[in-house]
């Protein structure tokens, strides 16, 4: 355990996020982004902070890392690819039904113990094929059916109950609740249900990046190196082929990185460097190449980051401009 007292909850208001990338077309500043950005050095210590990296917010799927070391810490027996399941926003593919269906096998359960809301698969390409071969969306396919797995087994390996293991009020949950506040440093603001059905905790963008970094910098064999070994190892598991996250991870080597919806992303390297960023309008467009930007200011080699600028902006099918984090976010500017 990190701390017994944990501080005091950060602020429900409304968050004071600043302009973190602009959209450019022909020269001009088209739109803006706003967001907050917050990156931490290997002690940390908050090394730059742009927005507001204190306010009360829903850090989506990019708690899942954190979930997981919770669920280990109550007797969850995974690592390797399904520990990485465990903690993912899947994309829909067989490999990730094949690893939901290994964890429920063996728990000793079914599909239908899952009470997580059906969807489609969340790739697009596997969605289309899904839809052409007239299957529905079913508890499986959706992207948090490793995680809901994972949770079903951890209750009833402690002999919790199965059907309301989603309640808040559950051991379960209330298990996870007190690593959230653990691992973050903080209490928890408040409590609501995330897309899949699973509660849902409000932290501070600061207390994300934390969680992560004390994830990545444990020591060899604790849950939390588990966790972060399992993810790095095999990321196309707790996200898919193509996605920016497991490209990124691919990328940097040693990063552990962790995407959320409404612009959420989470990182952090071997020894504590980490870096949270969230995105007011939840544009994927921005989140990508700000993260990239916010891991230049923690140190990553440039070079590595080249794949993770931004797609172009297309004016008659060809490039008319880009989304380009602010210049303040620029390590190089920020010397000047």
């Amino acid at each position: 355990m990190y701390s017994s007292s944990p501080a005091d909850a950060p602020i429900v208001r409304e968050p004071l996020h600043a302009p973190v990338a602009h959209l450019i077309r022909g020269g001009v500043v088209e739109g803006i982004h706003y967001g907050s950005v917050v990156v931490l050095d290997a002690g940390g210590r908050v090394q730059f902070q742009l927005g507001d990296i204190e306010a009360a917010f829903y850090p989506r799927s990019a708690l899942k890392p954190v979930q997981a070391v919770a669920m280990l810490r109550a007797g969850l027996p995974l690592d390797g690819a399904l520990l990485s399941l465990a903690a993912a926003s899947h994309s829909g593919e067989e490999r990730h039904l094949a690893g939901t269906r290994r964890i429920l096998d063996l728990a000793g359960l079914t599909e239908d113990d899952l009470r997580n809301v059906p969807d489609m698969p969340y790739d697009p390409v596997v969605r289309d094929t899904w839809v052409r071969e007239g299957r529905l969306p079913s508890r499986l396919t959706q992207n948090c059916s490793g995680k809901h797995a994972a949770m079903l087994w951890t209750a009833k390996l402690n002999g919790w109950s199965l059907d309301d293991y989603l309640d808040p009020a559950h051991p379960l949950q209330q298990a996870i609740a007190e690593i959230v506040e653990d691992l973050t440093g903080q209490r928890i603001a408040r409590t609501t249900v995330d897309g899949c059905g699973a509660p849902l905790f409000s932290i501070s963008l600061h207390g994300l990046a934390r969680a992560v970094s004390r994830i990545v910098s444990a020591a060899p064999g604790t849950p939390e190196a588990r966790v972060a070994d399992a993810m790095r190892e095999h990321a196309e598991m707790a996200s898919g082929a193509g996605r920016d996250v497991a490209a990124l991870m691919a990328a940097v080597p040693g990063l552990l990185a962790k995407d959320g919806f409404e612009g959420v992303e989470v990182a952090a390297l071997p020894d504590g460097r980490a870096m949270a960023v969230k995105i007011a309008d939840g544009a994927n467009r921005a989140r990508i190449p700000v993260a990239a930007a916010a891991l230049e200011r923690a140190g990553v080699d440039p070079a590595l980051l080249t794949d993770f600028a931004g797609e172009p902006l297309l004016g008659g099918g060809r490039p008319v401009g880009f989304v380009r984090p602010v210049r303040s976010l620029e390590p190089v500017a920020a010397c000047a």
